[in-house]
């Protein structure tokens, strides 16, 4: 250990704390950027917690029943940086040292899967908060599913650091009414209460009385008058433990940038370094020697380290408690630990249904198909955002997940799509459920933030949108999705799956579940649409022929969705004037990407007939696969409204007007 901070200017608690402060600051002015004033703030709290009550073993940052800690500030990294590196994980100083470098295990904002310890990625203010309350939410799930009386295997709690910029976001006040109404009593979120934003003081914008909100969501409220009131912070943190019908929130009234004689509780502190001056007096504020550097004092680091032995006993306290768990109950101990494993049993897809000749939606289909692996994948667990009997998302062997029913697994998220998503992320971040969540695709954009970083984390979450096009027809414009496909396909690591019919549908379901390296957003439609006769089982290769011709076509049609159907009829058309069209069903370019070369090339050879997409959304992102000679059936602006087969054929998604296009693009 570095000596550094004078152990005999303060007490054990103060030299931690400070040590916190010391660390923060350090790191941010060696990166020349950063926020340091969080943390300094903060870091009161922050040992509290972290020493005095939260479980957990730094041996094993993915021990399950771990206490489950959420920065939702993530701007404030260091102060996570610091406890993490001072309580024993796998974080040097060297890895302080290199803070927000290339390369580096500790990043401006905290990512998941990429620093030991990091529950969560946090950036976008209020998503942290939100997947704290599915972790949450999981945790009292698997709870009341598999404890015995005797034999709790599941009892932890999850607590969230906040600031005032996390609940002014729409998406943690859409998330704190949830858990509010689940009263979800293991959550508990520690407030940053520092009344400072970037551009100044809150009250330019925010006035609220926070307390009285929460409160009215449903929440235990305490409220902290000093920041760095060591006792009573831990006398409101034990509170909030003790109160197991509420969520608790605790206002911690801080100072941002505690110590710094010319920053503290200034908004200049919020987002840029100390300065070099500053710091060396801050630190001589705090009793720091002012020249020292990334110091860890030796007491200090006793104190933190103490985390170590005490995290390797309460992991092997839990590890006998299993052990006499699947002596008792031994079939719900493998059911539990296939859960958290995500093994999915043996035979889940043995019943998926089969279409015959009658054509169907696929928003009905998905229904089917998620009823049937439901009744023998435990862990799928989901709902919509209030439109359950549009997106055919409820499953009909469980009943809802409410209080007192965490043993449910159908959610009523309510109109709360941002939230809805960014709660499936906290719940799969947790392990042990496999989410799903339905909206209108339209509404996808209320949950992009939150698509976005689930992509980033690779969390195998799935996204059932239906109502896929403006096929929805008389609800208009505003119900119409027409940039949507575009615009999630160029989100990383998604994958995007437009089925044509209903036996996709039941294949495109299969493909999600046992995707397991990011998100899956099934589309799917509001209409009827007839059912191919080809294998589905292509679907998992992304794209197929589904209408071949002797040699070299005349023409080549993609289609996805729906409009597959117009390709097969405007090919029928182009046969009866001698034009040969080969018909390509493309429902995932995600997929498609992943197969071979040789593959891809077989389908779309760089030399030959001309190409022509039909799919009815924009054209953007399509040009990597029109070719040099290729053309698009798609949509150019918004829809309108009328009965969805009048739209449909007046945008031209019919095969009479495909057929047209087609012969076009041949003569030009």
């Amino acid at each position: 250990m570095n000596q550094g901070v004078s152990e005999s200017q303060c007490s054990l608690d103060d030299l931690c704390i400070n040590t916190i402060r010391t660390l923060s600051m350090d790191a941010v002015e060696a990166a020349n950027s950063g926020h340091p004033g969080a943390p300094m703030g903060l870091a009161a709290a922050a040992y509290v917690l972290w020493t005095k009550f939260l479980k957990h073993n730094p041996e094993n940052p993915a021990w399950e029943d771990r206490d489950r800690f959420v920065l939702s500030g993530g701007h404030a990294s260091m102060l996570l940086y610091s406890l993490l590196h001072l309580t024993g994980y796998d974080l040097s100083l060297d890895d302080l040292k290199n803070f927000r470098q290339w390369g580096s295990k500790t990043p401006g904002h905290p990512e998941y899967g990429h620093t030991p310890g990091v529950e969560t990625t946090t950036g976008p203010l209020g998503q942290g908060f939100a997947n704290a309350v599915g972790m949450a939410m999981a945790e009292r799930h698997l709870a009341a599913r598999f404890n015995r009386p005797g034999h709790e295997i599941v009892d932890h709690f999850t607590y969230v650091m906040c600031g005032d910029g996390d609940l002014m976001e729409g998406v943690a006040a859409e998330a704190a009414s949830l858990a509010g109404h689940l009263e979800l009593g293991k959550l508990i979120c520690l407030y940053d209460d520092n009344k400072i934003s970037i551009e100044g003081a809150t009250d330019l914008a925010f006035t609220e009385d926070v307390g009285m909100r929460f409160q009215a969501y449903g929440w235990h409220v305490a409220k902290v008058s000093d920041g760095n009131d060591v006792a009573a912070i831990g006398e409101a943190i034990k509170a909030a433990k003790s109160e197991t019908g509420k969520p608790s929130l605790i206002c911690v009234r801080t100072q941002i940038a505690f110590g710094s004689p010319n920053k503290q509780g200034s908004a200049d502190a919020h987002g840029a370094p100390l300065g070099k001056e500053e710091v060396r007096l801050t630190k001589q504020a705090l009793g720091c020697p002012p020249d020292a550097v990334f110091c860890v004092p030796e007491l200090a680091g006793v104190a933190f380290r103490e985390s170590i032995g005490k995290g390797r006993a309460a992991e092997n306290m839990w590890r006998e408690k299993e052990q006499a768990y699947r002596t008792a109950h031994a079939d719900l101990a493998a059911q539990y630990r296939n859960a958290v494993d995500g093994v999915l049993p043996e035979g889940w897809d043995a019943d998926l249904p089969t279409f015959s000749d009658a054509p169907v939606a696929t928003r009905a289909a998905s229904g089917k198909a998620l009823n049937a692996l439901a009744a023998r994948v435990p862990t799928l667990m989901g709902g919509s955002a209030d439109l359950a009997p549009s997106n055919k998302t409820e499953i009909t062997c469980s009943h809802d997940f409410q209080k007192g029913a965490y043993d449910g697994r159908n959610i009523r998220f309510g109109v709360r799509e941002h939230a809805m998503a960014a709660v499936m992320s906290g719940m799969a971040l947790h392990k042990g459920v496999r989410p799903y969540g339905g909206t209108f695709l339209v509404f996808a954009d209320y949950m992009r933030p939150a698509i976005r970083v689930a992509s980033l984390m690779r969390l195998p979450v799935i996204y059932v949108f239906t109502h896929d096009s403006i096929a929805v027809g008389e609800d208009g414009p505003t119900h119409q999705p027409v940039e949507h496909l575009a615009s999630l396909r160029c989100i990383p690591n998604l994958t995007v799956i437009r089925p044509a019919d209903a036996n996709e549908t039941v294949a495109a379901w299969k493909t999600a579940l046992t995707h397991t390296d990011g998100p899956v957003a099934l589309i799917l439609s509001r209409q009827k649409l007839p059912v191919l006769s080809k294998q589905p089982e292509n679907l998992a290769r992304g794209a197929y022929i589904l209408r071949s011709v002797p040699g070299t076509p005349d023409i080549t049609l993609l289609a996805t969705g729906a409009e597959v159907h117009a390709a097969l009829g405007a090919a029928d058309l182009l046969q009866e004037k001698g034009i040969s069209a080969k018909v390509i069903n493309m429902p995932s370019w995600e997929l498609f990407e992943k197969t071979e070369a040789a593959y891809r090339t077989t389908l779309l050879p760089a030399e030959g007939a001309p190409r022509l997409v039909v799919e009815a959304g924009l054209a953007m992102g399509w040009e990597r696969y029109l070719g040099a000679n290729g053309a698009a059936v798609a949509m150019t602006g918004f829809g309108a409204s009328a009965p969805g087969g009048v739209v449909l054929e007046k945008f031209g998604f019919t095969a009479e007007n495909v057929a047209r296009k087609a012969l076009a693009l041949i003569n030009r």
